[in-house]
């Protein structure tokens, strides 16, 4: 099952008010496996950058204004997520924002159809009451958190990546079927111990109890 891991950073929090998308990134797992597949671009949001946004992701206007738009780049997004269900972190919230972008394209928002789970509502329903954000879910995973010191899109879609793996029962599918595989080597390659045969044949002491025993059977079957 090909899925992508899908992570946008932006001016605010609000794409009605004005915010944009300025950093989209999308990792291809295979079989919930991450691929190596990416596709990882700034955005020129064609207006400033407030303040509080800045400080979360670091993305400066003057930086920004080098970038292409969203229009520019949209199609090549939209052939790299083709088909794919998609594993978002808070989906409603990066999906508004792509949905209210494509639209500016003059494009169909995202198809719901494709199948989008959400990992943060996964993160609920399986430690309800506990913090769902990445930093605290990497934290519970134990996956290294010492490159993230600030927001990035990229960064963040290889944690997820990570985090989802382990929300979905493991960080590595295949170990019980690599931990099978060995198991059946080692039992083809173990060398069986070979015990001498018991010996099965009566004693004398046998054979003249037995004698006597059937001395006192009466009308026996063989002699009918």
């Amino acid at each position: 099952m090909r899925e992508i891991v899908l992570d946008t950073e932006t001016t605010g929090l609000d794409p009605a008010s004005g915010h944009r998308i300025v950093e989209v990134a999308a990792v291809e797992l295979f079989n919930h496996v991450q691929t190596g597949e990416f596709r990882h671009f700034y955005l020129n949001p064609q207006r400033d950058m407030p303040e509080d946004a800045f400080r979360i992701h670091g993305l400066s206007t003057e930086f920004l204004s080098q970038h292409k738009t969203f229009a520019e780049e949209v199609d090549g997004f939209l052939t790299f997520i083709d088909g794919a269900q998609l594993v978002i972190h808070n989906a409603e919230f990066d999906l508004k924002f792509l949905d209210h972008e494509l639209k500016r394209a003059g494009r169909p928002p995202i198809d719901r159809s494709r199948g989008v789970v959400d990992t943060v509502s996964m993160a609920r329903r399986k430690y309800p009451g506990s913090p769902a954000n990445l930093d605290a879910l990497c934290r519970r995973f134990e996956i290294d958190l010492s490159a993230r010191e600030k927001h990035g899109a990229k960064l963040d879609c290889e944690l997820l990546a990570l985090v989802y793996l382990e929300l979905i029962g493991g960080r590595e599918p295949g170990l019980d079927l690599a931990a099978s595989a060995r198991r059946r080597q080692a039992q083809a390659t173990t060398t069986a111990v070979v015990r001498p045969p018991r010996a099965h044949a009566p004693s004398e002491a046998e054979l003249a109890a037995h004698a006597e025993f059937v001395k006192k059977l009466k009308e026996p079957v063989w002699l009918s």
